[in-house]
């Protein structure tokens, strides 16, 4: 779908914060409060935008993750849909470069993780798998920078959050008949539970539609210590994701640009910086899977794509 300038401007405002009201987005992007409702309803409908919540990993007890390169022998697609179709996998890309999927896992713990790497080295199809374990979050557009407070997380609270992972702009009203409570009560809970950071309420939109088409991985190799190196390439506007990680490379990330020539320039800016030791790289072509909900059932009718 095309989207006009307006339309930007309310997915750049959900995606600082998915559970604006309509009245605020209305003042922010000019438009009266029905407009704004409709062109709302639209990006959702389109399934070019989800709103929903993100909870921070810890709170699932999720702890150790890595981004996996993929070898196959075959057809890719068919391999991505089973590696998808994994509960530890929320991310899964069909790539042009060295392998052509990449992936990445999240488990409670690095024995889960270990065991959930040898579950795709199982699959039919996979000949090689190279991981990258990830030992710190850098830049991550979906997670919140710091530890959550140290909440104690009743059943209920786990139920808003649950239904907030499907659909993060569900009425006050229509979530407390969902967990029982009264809409004044859970919207005192709801607020409770992102004002500590437990969970982040954000647009998810398709590159694209942003005229950021071009997303390149990539993967660095150092020479001395990643901290340095890290906090230079994360103040990059177009280094949309880095983590810091052990394997072949000490830092792994993602540059998103408006074309070919930008995920260039930026790559020899990249090769350019002090410390730098060498730089691999990779074309995102097709999103398999982006989901976040990990670790709850998804609502009858929800896919896993996005």
């Amino acid at each position: 779908m095309d989207l006009d300038q307006t339309d930007l401007s309310v997915v750049r405002e959900l995606q600082e914060d998915g559970r604006l009201t309509y009245e605020t987005l209305a003042q922010r992007v000019g438009l009266s409060r029905p407009a704004t409702r409709a062109r709302v309803q639209r990006l959702l409908a389109s399934g070019a935008v989800r709103v929903v919540a993100i909870v921070h990993p810890a709170v699932r007890g999720l702890t150790a993750s890595a981004h996996l390169s993929i070898d196959v022998e075959g057809a890719a697609a068919p391999v991505a849909r089973a590696v998808a179709a994994l509960p530890q996998a929320p991310f899964v890309t069909l790539t042009a470069g060295q392998r052509p999927i990449m992936a990445e896992l999240r488990t409670a713990g690095f024995g889960a993780l270990d065991q959930a790497i040898e579950s795709v080295r199982s699959l039919p199809g996979v000949t090689f798998v190279d991981p990258l374990l990830s030992t710190g979050q850098v830049k991550d557009p979906y997670l919140l920078p710091d530890e959550p407070d140290a909440l104690d997380l009743d059943a209920t609270d786990h139920r808003v959050l649950a239904e907030l992972e499907h659909d993060g702009r569900l009425p006050f009203a229509e979530l407390a008949e969902r967990v029982g409570l009264s809409p004044g009560a859970t919207r005192s809970r709801t607020l409770r539970l992102l004002d500590a950071g437990v969970a982040k309420v954000v647009a998810l939109v398709r590159p694209e539609l942003l005229g950021l088409g071009h997303l390149c991985g990539f993967a660095v190799r150092l020479d001395g210590p990643a901290a340095p190196v890290a906090r230079r390439l994360a103040r990059w506007e177009r280094v949309s994701f880095l983590s810091t990680c052990i394997g072949r490379a000490q830092l792994v990330g993602t540059i998103t640009a408006e074309s070919l020539g930008a995920v260039l320039e930026t790559q020899e800016r990249m090769r350019g910086v002090a410390g730098v030791r060498g730089v691999e790289s990779w074309l995102h072509m097709e999103l398999v899977k982006e989901r976040y909900d990990m670790g709850t059932p998804h609502a009858p009718g929800t896919s896993d794509d996005t």
